[in-house]
């Protein structure tokens, strides 16, 4: 025994949820022809290839907290919250032109939320399932009550345009989810990891540009995604055949189909919906889960209450996935 004070703790809830989804793009669209023009490619060999048929490219004076602000409103809006009920703010990216000051606490003061708890998470193409992951711990443990989470990414400013193994694929862009309180489980238990091993298999070189080795990262992509998904199923009581949506990491048409087919042998429904946002997004690096499920509830084609299984995976390398319910 000593004669210390006992500490108290907040009060936390048994689960927590996703109260609202927003995103934002650039108005300029780039088509595979556009590139065409600037370097050596054509629109079959890239569909062919990564699946894309057209992307966003951001304007020079157009910056990625632009975008975060504009998702994060918008993420609000559909929420029905007031910026002045957000605590936190988590805004997973990877292409910040300036390691300090951090994006989210400029992005907070822009949109109105008043002195909140605001930190910048970098875990590249997995970083809004990692942010997603730690908001929905933050509500569940006490330490916030409202969280907003935007990935948002301006990748143009790191790719070299004539580079065609990664021009052709990166974009910009960005998507943002509130995270609230809810008596009952509505998000499950991130499942995550890193393998620190592959490091050089993505990263950003001396001349601050993306290098890819495309052909390793899409064999490891195919082989381990589909098994952490499972993984993130099993954390949170379900089997695949509850997976209404698929939301995998918008990386690579062919990858996506590929962990969509591995996981359906796994039990998963012929009716299971797969994003495939890519098609017109291009891969927006931690904005690609919340930009295509925003995307996806405007078609129809994720519906509230629908139970959403995303998989974000990238540099690092790391990866995250959880089920959550459709706001």
């Amino acid at each position: 025994m000593t004669d210390r004070p006992a500490l108290s703790l907040n009060p936390g809830s048994r689960g927590s949820r996703v109260l609202g989804i927003g995103s934002a793009q650039p108005e300029k669209i780039v088509t595979n022809d556009d590139l065409s023009k600037i370097m050596e490619t054509n629109d079959e060999w890239i569909q062919t290839r990564v699946g894309i048929i057209e992307r966003r490219f951001a304007e020079k004076d157009e910056s990625l907290t632009d975008f975060a602000v504009a998702a994060g409103r918008a993420a609000l809006a559909d929420a029905g919250v007031d910026p002045s009920e957000v605590d936190t703010v988590i805004l997973p990216n990877c292409t910040m032109p300036t390691a300090i000051p951090n994006a989210a606490a400029q992005v907070a003061a822009r949109i109105g939320i008043p002195s909140p708890g605001a930190f910048d998470l970098n875990a590249a193409c997995a970083g809004f399932c990692y942010g997603l992951g730690v908001a929905s711990d933050l509500i569940r443990g006490g330490s916030a009550k409202k969280v907003l989470v935007i990935g948002a990414e301006k990748l143009t400013d790191w790719v070299d345009p004539t580079d065609r193994a990664n021009a052709i694929i990166f974009a910009d862009g960005a998507g943002a989810a509130v995270v609230g309180a809810s008596d009952e489980p509505l998000i499950g238990p991130v499942s995550w990891g890193s393998a620190g091993d592959l490091v050089d298999l993505i990263y950003m070189r001396d001349d601050k540009y993306i290098y890819q080795e495309g052909q390793s990262v899409f064999r490891w992509a195919t082989t381990r995604i589909a098994p952490i998904a499972l993984g993130a199923l099993e954390a949170a009581g379900l089997k695949p055949s509850d997976v209404d949506v698929l939301i995998p990491h918008q990386a690579n048409l062919r990858i996506v189909e590929a962990i969509a087919k591995k996981l359906r042998a796994n039990g998963a429904r012929d009716d299971m919906v797969v994003a495939d946002d890519i098609k017109y997004s291009g891969n927006t690096s931690s904005a690609s889960i919340p930009l295509a499920l925003d995307h996806m509830r405007k078609a129809g084609t994720a519906k509230p209450g629908d139970v959403v299984l995303a998989v974000g995976f990238g540099a690092g390398l790391s990866y995250a996935g959880q089920a959550f319910v459709c706001p």
